[in-house]
């Protein structure tokens, strides 16, 4: 690897890379590939291997040839992380049939299978508990940071009963990570939020997997920074399309989502209330009393506190805390 290629980012993406069983020949395979490749299964044949990867917020299963030539096999996989929408699920393969967890906006994972170009859904599992209740419908929007004009993806979700002409409490509700995604799956916490009569508006800011490299590493030593520029533009673009109240919008998050919601109310007081869950308020603490801190401090820091306190200083929500009057509850 150049130089380049080793140098310590919060964000190298995974490949795929054969060798003989002496060790020796390392190929890489997956160079073309923009972004990470898991689960990787040899094909029966053993000419080629089957895995998944993520391209905006969609999972799918790939094949690469060992000469290094790759192509979509197919889709829509996910369905087993049920409480928030992130990405997830996984296949088998065996001959030419793929099973795998198939999962929608409306429904857990169901067990489907992959055949001749063919889907079929094998399993009803949550019909008992889903098929009587009205969800609320989870709806793509796409729009400019408003600090670079870099195009976000998100996601929200209106109330069962809703009714286009009538505005709506917002609640943004912010992923972990932050090299994570959220996308159009199923999630419980999200659909008692929308029952409840809430938009909630949920989105992949900068830094966000499954958009490429380059998107990732926007944060490189740059975490939270203008991904609140990013949140900012979402809420935005709900309330300019009269969905959302203007006077009524909250903010939570958990982890990396706690991390920007203590951010977000040391920077604005356009919300009436946040929760912030499970976040990091102190980069300095948390970097010597966490179990990653030989990890956070030379990938996502690229120095000790003691060698770089300003850095530590400028990115901790604490930094922030004088300008807090938005009502908060911390959950740690």
């Amino acid at each position: 690897f150049s130089k380049e290629e080793r140098r310590p980012l919060a964000y190298s993406p995974d490949q795929i890379a054969i060798m003989g069983l002496d060790g020796k020949n390392i190929r890489i395979l997956s160079k073309d590939l923009d972004g990470d490749a898991s689960n990787v299964i040899w094909s029966n044949d053993s000419k080629s291997l089957l895995f998944t990867y993520d391209e905006r917020a969609v999972r799918k299963i790939g094949q690469v040839s060992i000469q290094g030539k790759l192509k979509e096999v197919m889709k829509g996989l996910g369905g087993t992380t049920v409480g928030r929408p992130y990405l997830s699920g996984g296949f088998h393969a065996s001959n030419n049939t793929i099973a795998f967890t198939h999962g929608t906006s409306e429904r857990p994972a169901n067990v489907g299978i992959f055949n001749e170009g063919e889907v079929q859904i094998h399993t009803a599992l949550n019909e008992d508990l889903l098929g009587h209740r009205k969800l609320g419908a989870v709806k793509e929007i796409v729009y400019k940071s408003s600090f670079d004009g870099q195009e976000i993806q998100g996601w929200y979700i209106t109330p069962p009963d809703f009714d286009p002409s009538k505005k709506y409490p917002l609640i943004l509700e912010i992923h972990g990570g932050p090299v994570a995604n959220y996308g159009p799956r199923f999630t419980t916490e999200l659909q008692l939020f929308a029952a409840a009569g809430y938009v909630v508006l949920y989105m992949n800011p900068r830094g966000s997997d499954s958009y490429g490299y380059e998107c990732v590493n926007l944060i490189h030593h740059n975490y939270p920074s203008q991904d609140y520029d990013d949140l900012m533009a979402g809420v935005d673009a709900l309330i300019e399309k009269g969905i959302a109240d203007p006077e009524q919008l909250y903010v939570t998050g958990g982890s990396g989502g706690g991390v920007l919601t203590a951010w977000i109310v040391g920077k604005t007081d356009r919300f009436r209330a946040a929760v912030v869950a499970k976040p990091v308020i102190n980069w300095t603490s948390f970097n010597l009393t966490a179990d990653g801190a030989a990890y956070f401090s030379r990938y996502w820091f690229g120095a000790f506190p003691w060698e770089d306190q300003e850095q530590y200083w400028r990115r901790s929500p604490l930094s922030l805390v004088g300008n807090v009057t938005t009502p908060t509850m911390l959950l740690t």
